[in-house]
C-alpha cells in the first residue's frame, strides 16, 4: 500500500485516547504483512513484531502513538443539545463551526454552531467562546438523542483529508498518525535488508493524556534501544524559527537530556550515510513525547527521538509533507541496518 492510502485511512478513523480501537483495527490490518507476530497487551498498545536474523536476545522498540485529541459528552440539556468536555490538548479557538461525530449506540453527526454576529455585541466579538459556552446540535428532540448519546460518549471531528500540492497532506490527526505511517515505511524497507536486532513497532495509546501506553509497553518489552518518533512544530511567518523546523527537509533528530548521546550521533551518522534530509532540535528538558516515557523505564532505556515536520498541531488541518514521513522511515530502517556492525553493550556505555 502507498503511504499516501494508508495516512488518508489513519487520519479519518476514530482513536481519541483511550478508545483507539478503530484505529488500532487499521494498523493492525496493514502491519501484520511486514511483521512476525503482533500482539495486543492491556492498555490497548498495538505490538508488531520483526524478528532479527540472530537469536541474541536485543531488541529495539519504535514508538508512534496512534491516538489523537477529542472530545466527550458530559451533559444533554432540555432541548437536546450536547454539552461536551475535551480530551487532551483542544485549543477551544478551533472548535467553532466544526462538524463532529458522536460515537453512541450509533455514529451521530452534528455541528458546534456560533452565534450570528448580527446579534452579538462588539465586545463578545473579540473574545473566544469558552468550551464550556459550547453546544453540538445534532438536528433531533431531547428524547430521541437521549435514545442515541450518553453521557462519557466520544465525540471526534469529522474531517476529511485534503490533498495539497507537492505531495503534502492536510486534516485531523496526523498528531500522531503520520509517526505510525513512518513505522509502515520502515517495515516496508526492511522486509528485504537483514538486520540482526528484533524490530517492536509499538502503536501506542493515551500518549495525548500522559504518555501512558509508552510507560506500559515498554516496561513489557524491555529494549536496549527505544526511539520515539513523533511529530514537531513546522514553520509557519508567525513562528520563531528556532522553536520550529522546516518542512520538506526530512525528520529532526533531536538532542537534549532525554536522549541518549550515542543514539542522537548514530542517527545523526546514518543519515548522512544514506543522504537522507535531516534536522537537529533541541529538547533541553522533557520532550512531551513516548521518549520521556521509553528513558525511564525499568533501569532506563538509551533513547532517541524522530520529529516529523507538521504545521497547524492539534488541530483538524494539521498538514504534513509525505516526503518527510518517507525520508523517516528510511532513516530508521537504516538506523536499525548499522545495528548489525555495533557491540551494544559497548555501543550504549557512556
Amino acid at each position: 500500500m502507498e503511504i499516501k492510502e494508508l495516512l488518508h485511512k489513519l487520519s479519518e478513523a476514530s482513536g481519541v485516547s483511550g478508545y483507539e480501537e478503530e484505529v488500532c483495527e487499521i494498523i493492525e490490518t496493514h502491519f501484520i504483512k511486514y511483521t512476525d507476530i503482533i500482539e495486543k497487551d492491556k492498555l490497548g498498545n498495538l505490538i508488531c513484531i520483526k524478528k532479527g536474523n540472530k537469536n541474541n536476545g536485543k531488541k529495539i522498540m519504535l514508538a508512534a502513538h496512534m491516538d489523537e485529541i477529542g472530545l466527550m459528552v458530559k451533559e444533554i440539556d432540555e432541548k437536546g443539545y450536547i454539552k461536551f468536555t475535551s480530551i487532551g490538548g483542544i485549543d477551544q479557538r478551533t472548535l467553532l463551526c466544526q462538524e463532529v461525530i458522536i460515537h453512541g449506540k450509533e455514529k451521530l453527526f452534528g455541528v458546534i454552531g456560533v452565534k450570528p454576529p448580527h446579534l452579538t455585541t462588539a465586545e463578545e466579538r473579540k473574545k473566544a467562546v469558552k468550551i464550556e459556552d459550547l453546544v453540538i446540535d445534532v438536528g433531533l428532540s431531547p428524547e430521541k438523542v437521549k435514545k442515541i448519546v450518553s453521557i462519557g460518549d466520544i465525540i471526534t471531528i469529522k474531517r476529511n483529508v485534503t490533498y495539497l500540492l507537492n505531495d503534502w497532506i492536510a486534516g485531523k490527526a496526523l498528531d500522531d498518525r503520520a509517526g505510525v505511517a513512518a513505522l509502515y515505511e520502515c517495515l516496508k524497507e526492511l522486509k528485504n535488508r537483514q538486520h540482526d536486532i528484533d524490530v517492536y513497532c509499538v502503536a501506542t495509546t493515551q500518549e495525548e493524556v500522559g504518555t501512558r501506553g509508552a510507560i506500559t509497553s515498554t516496561y513489557g518489552i524491555n529494549p536496549q534501544v527505544g526511539i520515539a518518533i513523533d511529530v514537531g512544530f513546522g514553520r509557519t511567518p508567525e513562528l520563531n524559527k528556532y522553536d520550529t523546523i522546516e518542512m520538506n527537509k526530512g525528520p529532526a533528530i533531536t538532542l537534549g537530556p532525554n536522549i541518549h548521546p550515542k543514539i542522537f550521533q548514530r542517527l545523526k551518522e546514518t543519515a548522512k550515510e544514506n543522504f537522507i534530509d535531516y534536522q537537529i532540535t533541541v529538547a533541553p528538558g522533557q520532550t512531551g513525547t513516548d521518549a520521556r516515557s521509553i528513558q525511564v523505564s525499568r533501569t532506563g532505556v538509551a533513547t532517541g527521538l524522530l520529529s516529523i515536520p507538521l504545521r497547524y498541531m492539534h488541530t483538524s488541518v494539521e498538514t504534513i509533507s509525505l516526503d518527510d514521513i518517507q525520508k523517516t522511515g528510511k532513516l530508521l530502517a537504516n538506523f536499525i541496518v548499522a545495528l548489525n556492525e555495533i557491540d551494544m553493550e559497548e555501543f550504549l556505555c557512556y
